[in-house]
């Protein structure tokens, strides 16, 4: 189901942001370079809230936070903190 979040379903994501997460890490922007670590460290953290509350079984809440620490790494993305061009995984069009 489309407006369920399933295991599996929490698990692609958490692939994605995954990815994303280790992109943005490998393209910081050295010339802003607090700002960028600021972005990734929100990111970082958000990720990691998603993993608790997996782990804890709120995938409710697990998946908002996902889509924080995503937010966190679009919008460091979308304002050139984080030098990455890849489109299927930032808002960066």
């Amino acid at each position: 189901m489309k407006n369920t979040i399933t295991k599996k379903r929490l698990e692609k994501y958490f692939s994605i942001t995954s990815e994303a997460l280790e992109k943005a890490k490998a393209a910081l922007d050295e010339t802003r370079l607090s700002d960028a670590e600021d972005f990734l460290d929100m990111a970082t953290r958000y990720f990691q809230d998603a993993k608790h509350f997996q782990e804890k079984g709120d995938l409710v809440t697990a998946f908002a936070a996902l889509n924080y620490a995503h937010g966190w790494l679009d919008a460091g993305a979308r304002i050139k903190l984080f030098k990455v061009s890849d489109n299927k995984l930032f808002t960066v069009d």
